[in-house]
């Protein structure tokens, strides 16, 4: 009999799980906005050394902004290489100059050539030589880089013969080409990947258990969350910007009035506010008085909207203080989202609520999908709304920074670019004159506006009109089935009527091709 004692605790994986998904993107252009000193640039090293010392491989150009970072990076190659060394081969570490027409301007490199005839070489700062090169070109702390944009020329141009393009840094402020580059990704300009690692990220997976590790510390709960908030003091104001992946120099407005008011045209916004004591009121005289103002007031917009371009819908909602606005939107053919009206709701009750919004839904042409918010009270409408057009049509949104950051991006794009339409009203105005960036994120502060009419508002169109358009770029996947031809039974012949041709055979009703919502 063989006695088994505990085996001793597997070795942990050397790449944390985040830079296991940074080294296994294989987009040919990625970018990283991260806290400081959670080893993206060693992750970055080991993946140049297994591509370089391939017979497959590519040539790795690192551009840092000083000697010292350039050092560090060759320094971290080669300590992976002699871990690699079985696919590595003969390692040559040694300095090179590179001119820049001017000997005074020449640039100190480092690098590592490889068996493969494959090198990695690292600069001290970003040469114009570095046009003409080919292979993969990684660009550390790029916020901190006095060119960034003549850089990215350089370096994307090496994706014509299959080149990469690896973008690494921590923030310098909103204004700063690497924060304003991350916002064209999220806006869907650019067709680059990206990454986001806090220090809580990195901590939560992994970074002060490998620093006990590494440091031979024993690894407690309290040690690790003591570690954190020193590191958290030791950055004082600037903790945000260096650890939390959130730009400095925020508190503006996010989207500018002048470019609010150009995409602005005649359209109507209907307001509506319930008459007091209106959810006391019995059923049928609530749901009479609101359907007339649907027939009279909604209606008739309802019926001129374009039957041939999709429908969405936004609604953001309130029950006594703020307004439930109800923002439904169009695509034409030119990808412009159009939004023909908005309907301002005060004080309405839960009853009267759900009665328009589904007057309204029921008569959108082609509708495909509505974002709601979920949060409170509007947790109500977004679930009996689920329930009446499917989970595929209906997202139920509950607001937090993450998604704030996710989603905004592409609206503001939209204003920009021109394509979004929106109604001419003050109000509407001020609701997305309200967005502020707040800790980089843009977002409706807490503060309260009151609008000419007396009203109070939060951003409520602002934010309506923000999920009606995250709802125009919602993927939709509904499931389909085959509902087979059903036999009827035969019926009794009719002496005074003649056999029709078909009176024998099985009734095809009802057959065909179905999703969730009914035929096709």
């Amino acid at each position: 009999m063989i006695e088994i004692n505990n085996p001793p605790p597997s070795a942990p994986y050397v790449l944390l799980s985040y830079q296991q998904k940074w080294v296994g993107d294989t987009n040919p252009v990625k970018i990283i906005e991260k806290s400081r000193r959670v080893g993206l640039s060693w992750a970055e090293a080991a993946d140049c050394v297994l591509l370089a010392s391939q017979a497959t491989g590519m040539d790795c150009w690192y551009i840092g902004y000083t000697k010292d970072m350039a050092l560090e990076f060759i320094r971290d190659c080669g300590d992976w290489a002699k871990q690699f060394n079985a696919a590595v081969g003969e390692i040559e570490q040694h300095e090179e100059i590179f001119e820049e027409g001017d000997e005074k301007k020449s640039i100190l490199a480092f690098t590592i050539r490889f068996a493969s005839g494959y090198r990695i070489t690292a600069l001290s700062s970003s040469p114009r030589n570095l046009r003409g090169k080919q292979g993969r070109i990684i660009i550390d702390e790029a916020a901190f880089h006095p060119d960034l944009a003549e850089l990215l020329k350089a370096a994307l141009a090496m994706l014509i013969w299959g080149g990469q393009v690896h973008i690494i840094s921590t923030h310098d402020g909103e204004e700063n080409p690497f924060n304003q580059l991350i916002g064209e990704v999220r806006a869907g300009k650019k067709p680059y990947s990206l990454h986001r690692v806090t220090l809580n990220d990195a901590i939560s997976q992994g970074l002060y258990q490998r620093i006990c590790l590494v440091t031979s510390k024993q690894w407690t709960a309290e040690g690790e969350a003591q570690w954190q908030q020193e590191l958290v003091n030791r950055y004082g104001d600037g903790a945000d910007e260096e650890l939390f992946c959130v730009p400095s120099k925020g508190g503006g407005a996010w989207i500018p009035r002048t470019l609010i008011e150009a995409r602005m045209v005649e359209a109507p916004v209907i307001r509506w506010k319930a008459p007091d004591g209106m959810e006391m009121w019995p059923d049928h005289l609530l749901r009479a008085e609101v359907m007339d103002f649907c027939e009279r007031e909604l209606k008739p917009l309802l019926e001129k909207l374009n039957p041939e371009w999709p429908s969405y819908v936004g609604e953001d909602f309130a029950r006594k203080v703020d307004l439930t606005v109800i923002a439904p939107s169009q695509v034409n053919t030119s990808l412009t989202r159009v939004y023909p009206f908005l309907v301002e709701l005060s004080k309405a009750p839960f009853k009267a609520q759900e009665i328009i919004f589904f007057y309204i839904v029921d008569r959108l042409p082609r509708f495909s999908h509505g974002q709601m918010d979920a949060g409170g009270n509007g947790a109500y409408l977004a679930e009996v709304a689920k329930q009446r057009y499917g989970e595929a049509r209906i997202t139920e949104v509950l607001f937090s920074e993450p998604w704030y950051r996710d989603n905004t991006a592409p609206l503001k794009a939209a204003f920009e670019d021109g394509t979004i339409v929106i109604p001419k009203d003050s109000p509407v105005l001020d609701d997305l004159a309200a967005f502020r960036l707040v800790r980089g994120v843009p977002r409706v502060p807490d503060l309260r506006s009151t609008d000419k009419n007396g009203q109070k508002r939060h951003g409520d169109a602002g934010i309506a009109i923000l999920l009606s358009y995250v709802a125009s770029r919602t993927e939709v996947y509904q499931p389909y089935t085959y509902e087979a031809v059903r036999a009827q039974p035969r019926r009794p012949s009719n002496p005074m009527r003649a056999p029709a041709d078909d009176d024998d055979a099985p009734s095809a009703r009802g057959a065909g091709w179905r999703n969730h919502y009914g035929a096709l």
